[in-house]
């Protein structure tokens, strides 16, 4: 049974998954769960994952949940290149080091703003309260601010000379308030001149392919069913 990746491109961390396995030339079987369906709470794809959530891998008998968790399982299994999950401690160290912050920076924040400015107001027809989104804006200002002065600093790349993991997953949630017609990259020209290299380093054919979906959203959102809409309902409080 060939390996299998069950994926949403408008998933910040599927997008990730994706481009790792396409750019490593790693084999595997493209499943699509759509979100926007629903696909997620199905019968069948909670027996690949229990918690409901995308990305999801099945390889054989063996299923994983979590995007960090498969990235290193296929670099480990696939043997990538090193410099995507590096051998040196100090680099690996780097590597480590955002992964574990991003989760409660770019990704939330990042996430924050595209609800509050395109599923809830678009999607749902809810106004979305000012100060809301002000403060979410700010909170993303701040992990952007980080991202260049922590992270990045004088390095092309996060853990040093060349592309990693961290990259990747930053990009990927850096690109979801872009999605959401926010210009993150104006006025940061170290955050541009870094998003230039990795999407140069990814390929910029593969790059533009991933963030289609997601950099259409608007769009597509106004054209979406109010009841099919009404599902992120109990999400969407959680950013409101």
């Amino acid at each position: 049974m060939a390996l299998e990746l069950y994926l949403d491109l408008f998933s910040q961390p599927c997008r990730s998954v994706y481009i790792f396995a396409k750019k490593n030339n790693i084999p595997f079987e493209f499943k699509t769960v759509s979100l926007m369906n629903g696909d997620q709470c199905g019968d069948e794809f909670v027996k690949i994952s229990s918690i409901k959530k995308v990305p999801a891998l099945r390889d054989g008998d063996f299923c994983l949940a979590e995007s960090i968790a498969i990235l290193l399982y296929l670099a480990d299994k696939f043997k990538t290149p090193d410099y995507w999950y590096p051998a040196d401690l100090q680099q690996r160290a780097r590597v480590n080091e955002y992964l574990s912050w991003q989760h409660s920076a770019t990704r939330l924040h990042g996430c924050r703003v595209f609800w509050l400015r395109v599923l809830i107001p678009k999607g749902l027809g809810v106004e979305v309260p000012q100060d809301k989104l002000d403060a979410a804006l700010e909170d993303l200002n701040n992990s952007l601010k980080l991202i260049e002065e922590k992270f990045i600093q004088d390095r092309p790349f996060i853990a040093g000379d060349n592309i990693s993991l961290a990259d990747l997953v930053a990009i990927v949630e850096i690109m979801q308030p872009v999605g959401a017609g926010l210009d993150v990259f104006d006025g940061r020209p170290k955050l541009s001149a870094w998003r230039d290299r990795v999407r140069a380093a990814i390929g910029t054919e593969l790059f533009d392919e991933v963030h289609q979906a997601v950099l259409g959203a608007k769009d597509k959102v106004k054209l979406m069913d109010a009841k099919m809409m009404a599902i992120f309902k109990p999400k969407a409080r959680l950013y409101m």
